[in-house]
């Protein structure tokens, strides 16, 4: 069912686009509200915009500000957006109600993933997705990441699934849902700060045109749903695997201790991790949002 108009804001320039069959690029908000602070998430922001502009695509951060689904953000709003301290973190469950009781919030993969579909933009850039957390067999953490994927048909450019995440069960997941993963130029699954995890890549595809096309027979059979592209960060960017494992099972052990759950997991652990690798690990994310950026506007425009 088409969304209403007076629902959403589209930016002149992303609508312009879209109008003319230019290729637009996605862009998710929770990396803004709840993944670095003021200035740093501002100045990440509009470099990540511009990279996608200087590979020919316009690009789309999708948020919810007082109340209003916004399909691009002017420089200003986005900054706006980039101070705001109580935003909420938006996903499926949640993203109606913000907008319903006028509320601002970043957008997560899934929702991020609605707001593309609505507004015809099939490609989308991110950091990493959520998935299944480890100890879900007893928590039942799974983010609605999963299912969007299943059921929204948008490329999705990740660098992976979070490396806080139990990779091989998240991709077990994906398949059991029909979602394509599709490891970009490599052979193994890679493990958002880290180039490698144990997983092997279940597809590997090696150049934009060749996703592009993938995505042309997918839409030819009419096969519905998203796919997952898992591109390795930068190899003079990346933090080694078992370096990055002893961060994270500390993360996660204060986690528990701490009684933090729920949509609070993530928020925390990632705040955790940054401490304990003295801020590589927000290095190496702003690196991976960048080159995830590149690779998105690259398909769009083959697309």
């Amino acid at each position: 069912m088409p969304v209403p108009e007076d629902l959403m804001d589209v930016h002149a320039p992303v609508a312009k686009a879209l109008a003319t069959g230019r290729p637009v690029v996605a862009l998710e908000s929770t990396i803004i509200t709840h993944g670095m602070p003021f200035p740093q998430n501002d100045a990440m922001a509009a470099e990540v915009e511009a990279i996608i502009e200087a590979e020919g695509a316009v690009p789309a951060t999708i948020a919810v500000v007082d109340g209003r689904l916004k399909i691009g953000l002017a420089a200003e709003e986005r900054m706006k957006l980039a101070k705001t301290r109580d935003a909420l973190k938006l996903s499926r469950a949640d993203l109606a109600f913000a907008m319903a009781q006028g509320l601002t919030g970043g957008t997560t993969v899934a929702a991020t993933m609605i707001g593309a579909q609505m507004a015809g933009i099939r490609v989308f850039a991110t950091g990493g997705i959520g998935g299944v957390h480890k100890g879900a067999e007893k928590s039942f953490d799974i983010s609605a990441d999963l299912d969007e994927l299943a059921r929204t048909p948008v490329i999705v450019v990740s660098a992976g699934p979070k490396a806080i995440l139990d990779i091989p069960k998240t991709l077990e997941v994906l398949e059991t849902r029909g979602v394509p993963v599709v490891a970009y130029g490599s052979d193994v699954v890679p493990a958002f700060w880290s180039r490698r995890s144990s997983a092997p890549a279940p597809l590997r595809l090696d150049t934009p045109a060749g996703i592009a096309d993938f995505q042309r027979m997918r839409d030819g059979l009419g096969i519905d749903g998203g796919m997952l592209i898992a591109n390795p960060v930068p190899e003079a960017d990346e933090i080694a695997a078992d370096v990055m494992e002893g961060f994270i099972v500390q993360a996660q052990t204060d986690a528990q201790r701490a009684g933090v759950a729920g949509k609070a997991v993530t928020p925390y652990l990632l705040g955790r991790i940054l401490e304990l690798s003295g801020g590589r690990s927000l290095q190496t994310n702003i690196a991976l949002v960048k080159n995830n950026a590149r690779l998105a506007a690259r398909i769009a425009v083959s697309l």
